[in-house]
C-alpha cells in the first residue's frame, strides 16, 4: 500500500514544477500546486486539474500562506536569465520571502521541505567539476546577483532553520535541465537553439561556443529531487543533481541543426556579463546516498524536447491562423 502523503509543490505550473507534479499525482500522493503564473504556463498543468488528487492554488510565495502538508518541493522562482533579471529586485524577494514563507510552514507543520537551489551559487567556478564543497566565485553585484546570490541566501536560510528550529531539511542544486514544457522564450540555450533551428533562424551563440554546459533531461533531474526528498534521516544535501556528460555550445549547437534537418547557420554574438565558461557536476554524492545517476543521453533527450517544439510550434500556427 503507498503511503500517500500531501505535498505542496511551490512553481509547481513551471517546467520542473509540473513535471514533478505529475509524477507525484501519479504516484498517488494529494499534490497541491503553487503558482502565480508569472513566468509559467496553465498549459502545463492542464492535464492534471481533473485528477482528484490535484489541487491548484494560484498565490505568490513571497506573501506567507496557511498550508497542511507533510513534504514541500520549493521551486518557486524565475529561473532563465532572460526571466530572472527582467524584475531583479523581485527575483531575490521570491528566493528569499520564499524560502522564509516554505520554511515557516515546514516549522509549523513538521512538513520535510526540499529546496530546489542551482548550480548558479557556484558561479564562474575555478573548481572543476564543481562538488558541493566548492563555495563558488560569484560577482555579488552583477546582473546575475539577483538569482545567484538569492538562491545562495536561500541556501544559508535553510540551514539556519535546520540547526535552530529543527527543520527536516533537503537542499539540491539543479544544473542545465532541458525537455518538453520548457518555453519557447526563455532563452535558455537548448529552447534557443531548437526554436531557431526549427524556424530557419541562424543559431545564436553567445561567446565563440567553447563553453561547456552539462544538460540533463527532466525525467531525470526529477528522478534524482524525488530520490533526496525521501532519502535518509540527517541527510541534508547539498546535493548536485545534474549530468555529468560536458559538450561545448558549439557541440550543442551542430547536434540540433543536425538533428533538425536544419538549414540554419551559426553566428557568434558578445558573451554576457558573468556567463560562466564551464558547468559540470560532480555527482559523487549523489550517487553515494541517493544511488542516482542520470540515464538519458543528450540525443535521446534532444529527441524528445524537438518533438515538442515542433508541437508547440504547430499550434502557435494555428492559432494566428483562426
Amino acid at each position: 500500500m503507498h503511503d500517500r502523503k500531501r505535498i505542496l509543490v511551490t512553481g509547481g505550473a513551471g517546467f520542473l514544477g509540473s513535471h514533478l507534479c505529475e509524477r507525484l499525482v501519479n504516484e498517488g500522493n494529494d499534490v497541491i500546486c503553487m503558482d502565480n503564473f508569472r513566468t509559467s504556463a496553465k498549459r502545463n498543468i492542464r492535464h492534471l486539474m481533473d485528477n482528484n488528487y490535484f489541487e491548484f492554488i494560484r498565490h505568490d510565495i513571497i506573501e506567507p500562506i496557511f498550508i497542511e502538508c507533510d513534504q514541500i518541493y520549493n521551486l518557486a522562482c524565475p529561473a532563465s536569465p532572460i526571466w530572472y533579471q527582467q524584475d531583479p529586485i523581485y527575483t531575490t524577494k521570491t528566493s528569499i520571502y520564499g524560502a522564509f514563507n516554505c520554511l515557516g510552514i515546514a516549522k509549523r507543520t513538521g512538513a520535510r521541505i526540499l529546496q530546489t537551489s542551482t548550480s548558479e551559487v557556484y558561479g564562474d567556478p575555478e573548481m572543476h567539476p564543481q562538488k558541493e564543497e566548492y563555495r563558488g566565485n560569484v560577482n555579488q553585484i552583477g546582473p546575475r546577483a539577483c538569482y545567484d546570490e538569492g538562491k545562495r541566501v536561500a541556501e544559508t536560510l535553510f540551514f539556519d532553520y535546520h540547526r535552530q528550529h529543527k527543520v527536516d531539511i533537503k537542499v539540491m542544486r539543479i544544473f542545465n535541465t532541458y525537455g518538453p514544457r520548457m518555453d519557447m522564450g526563455d532563452g535558455r540555450v537548448v529552447s534557443n537553439f531548437i526554436v531557431q533551428a526549427l524556424n530557419g533562424d541562424d543559431i545564436t551563440i553567445y561567446g565563440d561556443g567553447s563553453q561547456t554546459r552539462s544538460f540533463c533531461y527532466v525525467d531525470d533531474l526529477i528522478e534524482g529531487m524525488i530520490r533526496l526528498m525521501n532519502s535518509r534521516d540527517g541527510f541534508t544535501g547539498p546535493v548536485n543533481i545534474g549530468n555529468p556528460g560536458e559538450f561545448t555550445i558549439k557541440e550543442l549547437a551542430e547536434k540540433v541543426i543536425e538533428m533538425t534537418d536544419s538549414k540554419s547557420k551559426i553566428i557568434y554574438k558578445e558573451l554576457p556579463v558573468d556567463d560562466p565558461t564551464q558547468r559540470k557536476p560532480d555527482i559523487s554524492l549523489a550517487r553515494k546516498e541517493l544511488g542516482w545517476e542520470p540515464k538519458i543521453a543528450l540525443e535521446e533527450g534532444l529527441k524528445k524536447t524537438i518533438e515538442y517544439f515542433k508541437g508547440r510550434i504547430k499550434e502557435l500556427e494555428e492559432i494566428e491562423q483562426k
